[in-house]
């Protein structure tokens, strides 16, 4: 039986590992689709405030260009991930690739996602020490938190 597959994805080793995962763990006749949320920098790009640093002032261009960064990132690791599926034999039609920009949150937005029709959520857990993780949160514990009725898989 066929499945969508959720990869929550975005640049890093670890949601690569969550790509290599799926190509051991799931055959290819499932969809897959990797989903990436690219942090909102614009809006604090927006912002033009005398109560804001001079230092931030100097560096605004180079702050505000970080989303577009980010996003060429993301569409090369994509472009990547794409590629591993294919040569483990999972049909080009059945890989979809989205990219959003942020909305309520990393996490909320997978969720969302989530919601309009998958079976399963794949995520990389991010490597934060214990205290860290514990102190901060992560998007992959945030997600196991709030999946609710959705099965994740959290890749290591």
């Amino acid at each position: 039986m066929e499945k969508k597959i959720l990869v929550a994805f975005d640049d890093s080793e670890n949601a690569m590992r969550g790509v290599e995962f799926v190509t051991n763990f799931f055959t290819p006749g499932h969809k897959i689709t990797l989903f990436s949320v690219i942090p909102d920098t614009a809006a604090a790009c927006e912002i033009f405030s005398p109560e804001l640093t001079p230092r931030f002032f100097s560096q605004q261009e180079i702050f505000c260009s970080m989303q577009d960064k980010k996003t060429q990132l993301v569409n090369d690791a994509l472009a990547k991930a794409k590629e591993l599926l294919t040569r483990a034999g999972f049909k080009e039609a059945g890989i979809f690739t989205k990219v959003e920009s942020q909305k309520k949150g990393i996490a909320r937005d997978i969720i969302n996602e989530a919601m309009t029709g998958y079976d399963i959520i794949v995520i990389g857990r991010r490597g934060l020490s214990a205290i860290k993780e514990f102190l901060l949160g992560s998007v992959s514990q945030k997600v196991i938190h709030a999946a609710g009725n959705f099965s994740v898989v959290l890749v290591s």
